[in-house]
Parts: structure tokens; C-alpha cells; sequence
């Protein structure tokens, strides 16, 4: 398993696309099921392993994934995303030049296994927002920042609006992608810790063969960065992964920009 994060109450990882995250009719091996026997092994814990479920991610779609470790965790971080607070960054890879940046308000209904966009009052409000960040060979690159959380929204909006995910064949893409994959992949959350209440930044690289896509948008090369906090006693409490040193460097301006008495700090990140 990629392990993104660790402690007594989450566990976060970059779940690979083409896992389910939950079981379904299939019977196929599902994320869930792979990160309890994980944590089983490490920790050497007898008997059943207690993991929650929070939020999903559609199977052909990869990127990062919250689990919560207790009950307690469970129910406060699923109140969290409940509540519209959490930040979810995508990438995605789509057909045509989309704009530079855009800001879009659908309402979708959803019909079974698939949802479409209807005129109000009909279906829910779905927002999104997002900026190109590379264009080449008819294809674009978008960060999106998600808004509201319906059923495929991302799928569904930038197919209607034109600019359909590689691989989404349910959405009307002719451009092939990997196997049993969409080329959309949840970059980054940013949720309050479930007992410590402190904003936490988990990141997630996408699949080695997103690079060709890429441009020079991401160097897998580049020296990465994460932050942590210092209490008191000189306890490092984690904050922040997989940043650029001037990400990392913006990031512990802004916490001390917000008063923030707590001490902050950097270092270079070995995977």
C-alpha cells in the first residue's frame, strides 16, 4: 500500500485506480480490506480490525483517501466532509483546450449508476472550480477544486461542458487511457485533524504514466518537502507532505501570518 499518513485515529493513503474502495458484487480485494490487513500486520493486532469509511473515490480514479482509525474519528471527520469544510484538489486530464480558468454551477441528477445534468429545479447544485495547468497535443491538464460533492460531479460537468476525462467512456471520451483507469486522481485534502483540530495537507502524486501528460508541470525528481508543528516539549505533530520548498516556505508564513504561536517547521522528504 502507498501510505500517505499514519497515527492512532486516521490513516491516509494514495489508493491506485481501478480499486474499489468498498466491497461490492464483484468480490475484487477492495482498499478497505487491503488497509485493515496493513494495519493488522504492523501493529500486530489480534482478532477484527475496526477502520471507517468517510468519504469514497470512484473506482477508476486514484489519488488520496481518509480512513478513520476509531469510531470517534469516524464520526467527526464524516461530520467534517458532511459539512462542506474539508478542501479537495483533483487533477484531471481532459479532451480540447479547456479555458484558462472557469468556475462552473450545474445541477445533476443522478440515475442509478450514472448522473446528468438537468434545468433547475430538477437535481442538486454542483460547483467546481478549476485552472489549466498545461495544454498540449489536444489535451488539457486541470486542478479543480471541488465545491460540493455529488455523484461523478467532475466527470459529468467537464463532459457537459465539452472537455470529457480520458478513459471516461461512460462520459463520452474517445481517447484511450490506462486499463480499468479514468484520468482523474484526488491530488490533495485538507481536513482538521479528528482530536488534534489542526488543518492537516495530505498530497498524492499520480500514476507514473500521468507524466507524459504533464509537461513540466511536475518533476518526480524535484527535492519535496513536508511541515510539521512543534509543541512544547518539542513534540513533532504533522502538518503537510509532498510540497516544493517555496510551498513549503508559503505554507509556514501563512500559520505565522494567522498568529499561530506554535512553532513550524520544514524538512526535505525521503520516500
Amino acid at each position: 500500500m502507498n501510505i500517505l499518513y499514519d497515527d492512532n485515529h486516521l490513516l491516509v493513503v494514495n489508493k491506485p485506480a481501478g480499486q474499489l474502495v468498498q466491497g461490492d458484487q464483484t468480490g475484487r480485494t477492495t482498499l478497505l480490506e487491503e488497509a485493515k490487513g496493513w494495519l493488522k500486520e504492523k501493529y500486530a493486532k489480534p482478532g477484527n480490525v475496526y477502520l471507517g469509511l468517510v468519504h469514497r473515490l470512484d473506482r477508476p480514479a486514484s489519488g488520496v483517501v481518509v480512513l478513520a482509525r476509531t469510531s470517534k474519528s469516524a464520526a467527526r471527520l464524516s461530520e467534517e466532509i458532511r459539512s462542506h469544510r474539508p478542501r479537495k484538489i483533483y487533477w484531471a486530464l481532459v479532451e480540447g483546450e479547456t479555458p484558462q480558468q472557469a468556475e462552473w454551477t450545474d445541477r445533476l441528477q443522478r440515475e442509478e449508476y450514472s448522473s446528468r445534468v438537468v434545468q433547475a429545479p430538477a437535481g442538486k447544485e454542483a460547483r467546481l472550480s478549476f485552472h489549466r495547468l498545461h495544454y498540449e497535443q489536444g489535451i488539457s491538464l486541470v486542478e479543480i477544486n471541488l465545491e460540493t460533492g455529488r455523484h461523478h460531479q467532475i466527470r459529468v460537468q467537464f463532459s457537459y461542458h465539452g472537455f470529457p476525462l480520458l478513459g471516461d467512456q461512460r462520459y463520452g471520451s474517445n481517447t484511450a487511457f490506462l486499463d480499468d483507469a479514468i484520468a482523474l486522481h484526488a491530488r490533495q485534502l485538507i481536513i482538521k485533524h479528528p482530536t488534534l483540530r489542526e488543518e492537516m495537507y495530505f498530497t498524492a502524486e499520480p500514476a507514473d504514466a500521468w507524466q507524459k501528460y504533464l509537461g513540466s508541470t511536475v518533476k518526480y525528481d524535484q527535492q519535496l518537502w513536508q511541515v510539521y508543528r512543534l509543541d512544547d516539549n518539542g513534540n513533532r505533530f504533522f502538518v503537510a507532505n509532498r510540497l516544493s520548498e517555496n510551498e513549503a516556505d508559503t505554507l509556514i508564513h501563512n500559520y505565522e501570518q494567522k498568529g499561530h504561536k506554535q512553532t513550524y517547521c520544514k524538512e526535505m522528504q525521503h520516500d
